[in-house]
């Protein structure tokens, strides 16, 4: 890429660009938003954040090698090197970093999935059916980044423009011949995802979170329903019918299918079973049925499974790769996932559930699987949406028969202000009564560990709020702290308690 191919791609408003010292055949090395990471021969593009302003950084840009910045801001005298004006910096990376890596999602199929709950199950579903169909799938999301047979941490759901094109010319590097990737309402409201083609996008559902950021949820709503208007005209909308905004993304893509449970759709499935070890159906779809099988729990995990053999249905893919690749997925990290054994007399269960809809449907989920009580410890993230709080309150309070409120990830904020905002949902029932009995503890390894300790035979044990993480943000430190690690460390403890005792 040369610094004039630069300039054809960058949205200008009309602005000309100016050159400076260099030619337009200047070789570009490195599309960068990061002055840190910058590397000679880069084109710089100064971002406007939230908190900070990316012009800022161009003097230690240019030190460190750019040979050109793309800014919102007009060329300032005297400033030797290329200067590309824009009038939207986040759509001027997009589309450079789509050039620059040669368009990768037009050299293979990648799948979106949007929505506030299940993405990450329904992306793991789905890179299981296309690895079952033989399209070996890279696989971009909340967990983890799968490139080839490498799994990498995730930094966040949907990187920056630059690295999810660069994630995903890798996995073609590697093999790969698929994608699914989450895609996060702030990467389409920060346009990170500009400038692709979707094979498919899928729609999870719609319920409150992220308004800190959003604001209300016609802005939230607005920002998933972008993935379904960047659709081709042969690309589906893979679309949840029982969410009230269907009709709405149905509207916005020029080919769908449809699943659900208890609305009319495309692919529904009958006689459904489910037990603490699985589920199991009979597919309806357009290709005819067939019968799935799955180690995941839950009707939540129904609505994942229908949402991945729909995609799979409306891509071309055959009714038994798609029942194998629902089949042969173990779980999710962090999802429903079962921490406890057979030899322990109690059940634990970690879940990623957040919000109030996922912890509603966690609860609901585990409440009939638990033969006795229901013990529930839970947060919420500090400096993110505090009127999901007293809701998760009111929730968890309403389901569990025992809550231990705790601390998630609190930041900035204190532990204890937190807790008083999630007891404000806490109020009585139509009788009077207090639904459950409820107790705070700020530490959160020691609630999970009193959670573990006073549960009595027979007794499931839910840990919600950060599932797969394995850091802990309290203040400006970021503490190992693995949900999973601790709740076994409570039941070997309690193993050992027992042991003695007899």
């Amino acid at each position: 890429m040369t610094l004039s191919e630069v300039i054809s791609v960058v949205p200008s408003g009309g602005t000309p660009a100016t050159l400076g010292s260099h030619g337009g055949d200047t070789p570009v090395t490195q599309i960068a938003y990061d002055s840190r990471q910058v590397q000679p021969g880069a084109v710089f593009v100064a971002l406007q954040g939230l908190k900070d302003d990316g012009t800022r950084y161009v003097p230690q840009a240019i030190a460190r090698g750019a040979v050109a910045v793309v800014a919102e801001a007009p060329c300032p005298d005297g400033f030797g090197h290329a200067w590309i004006p824009t009038d939207d910096a986040r759509l001027a990376i997009a589309l450079l970093a789509d050039r620059f890596y040669d368009s990768p999602s037009r050299r293979m199929p990648v799948i979106g999935v949007t929505g506030t709950n299940g993405k990450t199950t329904t992306g793991y579903l789905l890179a299981s059916i296309l690895d079952a169909a033989g399209m070996t799938a890279g696989l971009l999301g909340t967990v983890s980044y799968r490139v080839g047979h490498e799994e990498r941490e995730a930094a966040r759901t949907t990187p920056e423009s630059t690295d999810v094109q660069a994630l995903l010319a890798e996995m073609i590097d590697h093999g790969c011949r698929s994608a699914v990737m989450e895609v996060s309402s702030h990467a389409l409201a920060l346009r990170r995802v500009d400038g692709m083609r979707f094979a498919a996008g899928v729609f999870t559902n719609l319920t409150r979170d992220h308004l800190d950021f959003h604001g209300d949820m016609e802005a939230y709503f607005a920002a998933k329903r972008r993935l379904f208007e960047m659709l081709d005209a042969d690309a589906p909308g893979v679309i949840n019918m029982d969410d009230p905004r269907a009709a709405q993304l149905i509207a916005a893509c020029a080919r769908h299918i449809t699943y659900g449970i208890t609305q009319a759709a495309d692919v529904m499935p009958t006689a459904l079973t489910m037990s603490l070890t699985g589920l199991q159906c009979t597919l309806q779809t357009p290709s005819g049925t067939m019968a799935v099988r799955s180690s995941l729990v839950g009707r939540p995990n129904v609505y994942n499974i229908l949402a991945a053999a729909a995609t799979a249905v409306a891509l071309g893919i055959a009714p038994e790769p798609i029942a194998r690749g629902i089949a042969t997925l173990p779980g999710v990290p962090g999802r429903f996932e079962v921490t406890s054994s057979p030899e322990d007399d109690i059940t634990v269960v970690v879940d990623y559930a957040h919000t109030d809809d996922a912890l509603r449907n966690l609860l609901e989920t585990a409440r009939p699987l638990a033969p006795q009580r229901l013990l529930t410890v839970f947060g919420c993230g500090g400096d993110r949406d505090r009127t999901k709080r007293p809701l998760m309150g009111m929730v968890a309070t309403r389901l569990s028969d025992v809550v231990i409120i705790t601390s998630d990830n609190p930041r900035s904020e204190e532990p204890g202000r937190i807790i008083e905002d999630i007891r404000r949902g806490i109020t009585p029932d139509a009788k009077g009564q207090r639904p459950s009995e409820v107790t705070a503890i700020e530490d959160r390894a020691d609630a999970i560990r009193r959670a573990v300790s006073m549960a009595t035979s027979g007794d499931l044990v839910l840990v919600a709020g950060k599932g797969h993480e394995k850091t802990q943000h309290i203040g400006t430190e970021v503490l190992p702290f693995d949900d999973v690690a601790v709740s076994r460390e409570a039941l070997a403890a309690r193993r050992a308690r027992k042991g003695r005792a007899l």
